[in-house]
């Protein structure tokens, strides 16, 4: 495992319906910090911010501003539109990525408005991008949180559907064995494993497994909506949960029909989440 990229960081899911977003995922019983307004774009976004990772629901507030793409995803409707991965010193990450022949950029600034009652806050990151081959063509940067103080605060982090971290985010490539190539270049070879057509990437916090769009739809046997996308795509996102049976009542309480998947995985119908096939897994 490279230590300067360490792990997944948070996962962006793209809404027509910034507003309406919020209010979906507040009924699957998520709590959202409040707005953040990223600083000379167009876009803005609510976060579900767990004790591990966190949910970036984003959308358009301003179309004639910089987007970085979004309204081309929107054009295929919602869902998981990327995924960020952490990293402690983007700076010492671009160079031993550099150092391993993997094409990155240069680490850039990235900062947005929160609009908290008191007055607005400015979190701020670094950020790099790679090459589209050195992610297997899935769109996914490094992040390096600055002030993470600022949107991990305390009060935002219980959430009623007892949610505790990102688990797996489960997508589609053409071909596995080229993304077991491209991320055992990313994150060491010793943290991917291949077989049976699937790749799973431990990424020192959370599980990345990429597949072909055939056995996805087969992983998520049951599913009426799933969206297919142009490969690669990213499909599905696993919470950890303390207690099912917590969040079992809680759904049901809440009226949001699931399926279950044995005795400890329920999984949602991407309908009713923005486009992510969502499931909840106790840990």
């Amino acid at each position: 495992m490279q230590n300067d990229v360490a792990g997944i960081d948070h996962v962006l899911v793209g809404a027509r319906d910034l507003e309406a977003a919020r209010l979906t995922f507040a009924h699957l019983g998520f709590t959202l910090s409040p707005r953040g307004r990223h600083i000379g774009w167009g876009t803005a976004n609510y976060c579900a911010m767990l004790r591990s990772g966190y949910i970036e629901l984003l959308g358009i507030v301003d179309p004639a501003q910089f987007t970085n793409n979004l309204d081309r995803f929107l054009e295929d409707g919602e869902g998981l539109l990327g995924l960020a991965f952490a990293s402690p010193d983007v700076e010492a990450a671009a160079r031993d990525l550099r150092g391993r022949d993997v094409a990155a950029g240069e680490p850039k600034a990235l900062s947005r408005k929160l609009e908290l009652p008191g007055g607005d806050v400015e979190p701020s990151f670094r950020t790099l991008h790679m090459a589209p081959e050195a992610t297997a063509g899935l769109s996914a940067f490094i992040v390096q949180h600055l002030t993470p103080g600022l949107v991990w605060q305390d009060t935002w982090l219980d959430h009623p559907n007892g949610a505790l971290g990102i688990v797996s985010v489960t997508g589609a490539v053409a071909d596995p064995g080229a993304a077991a190539l491209a991320y055992g270049a990313l994150f060491g070879p010793e943290a991917v494993s291949a077989g049976h057509g699937a790749v799973e990437v431990q990424t020192g916090a959370g599980l990345l497994r990429l597949t072909g769009p055939d056995d996805l739809r087969r992983q998520f046997s049951g599913i009426a909506n799933l969206a297919e996308r142009a490969l690669p795509y990213l499909a599905g996102l696993r919470i950890g949960v303390g207690d099912l049976a917590h969040t079992v009542d809680y759904l049901q309480e809440a009226g949001v029909p699931f399926l279950r998947d044995g005795d400890e995985l329920l999984r949602l119908d991407p309908a009713l989440a923005c486009g992510v096939v969502l499931e909840f897994e106790e840990v």
